[in-house]
């Protein structure tokens, strides 16, 4: 496998140069700032979408604008969990739900919205495994680019704010941020599953990922739920 592209957004942390000081850094945590601009979302759309969607299209977009894409793969651990969250509170206080709260709070949301604002009728799917939501994405676009089904696979990870009331219950950061991946085959990047070795991270697997990749390191791990990945590359 190899990349072709990526693009990436979080509050904080809007262009390559951003991420690239960012995975410099000593922890590669990412900040409580303002989210930044989605350009290439209009406006009454924007205003529809939870901020995990709005990233996670943002950038799918960003890099559609650039290159041409086969099939995109969505990839989310909560997907619309702050929506779904909005319409139990309103369900137990017996209020009336809302028509759009209810149309978006499905996982496939933000592909969606991808092909409707892109008017690319692109092959889409959408996948969550927990914490290890990324890697199964990417080992969905590896059988796909294996299979000869696609050329260039669009792979954006993403989540948004956890409700507060789920915070306890989760040990990762929980903050708005998305990440885009325009793969094709190749032997560049490989990963394979490996024993629990890694300390846990307070980041999610794709940042993580991205942390690694920026720095420049040739072998890297990833940690898992259940086991860890290994990534190996090139350089």
């Amino acid at each position: 496998m190899k990349i072709l592209n990526w693009w990436a957004l979080a509050a904080g942390y809007e262009t390559a140069d951003n991420w690239r000081q960012w995975g410099r850094g000593p922890h590669g945590e990412t900040t409580t700032q303002t989210l930044p601009l989605c350009p290439h979302i209009p406006m009454m759309s924007l205003r529809r979408m939870s901020a995990g969607t709005r990233l996670a299209v943002e950038c799918g977009l960003t890099l559609l604008e650039q290159q041409a894409v086969d099939m995109a793969i969505f990839t989310s651990r909560h997907g619309e969990l702050e929506r779904t969250h909005k319409i139990l509170q309103h369900l137990n206080q017996q209020q009336s739900l809302s028509p759009t709260d209810f149309a978006m709070s499905v996982h496939n949301t933000a592909a969606g919205w991808l092909t409707i604002i892109a008017k690319n009728t692109l092959p889409t799917t959408s996948l969550a495994a927990g914490e290890d939501s990324f890697q199964q994405g990417i080992l969905e676009a590896l059988g796909i680019l294996a299979s000869g089904a696609a050329e260039r696979v669009l792979l954006v990870d993403f989540d948004g704010a956890l409700p507060e009331v789920y915070q306890p219950f989760v040990s990762l950061t929980a903050r708005p941020y998305a990440l885009a991946l325009l793969l094709a085959a190749g032997e560049s990047l490989q990963c394979v599953p490996v024993a629990r070795q890694a300390a846990a991270e307070s980041l999610p697997q794709s940042l993580s990922f991205l942390r690694h990749w920026l720095s420049g390191q040739t072998e890297f791990i990833v940690p898992g739920p259940r086991h860890d990945w290994r990534w190996t590359h090139d350089g």
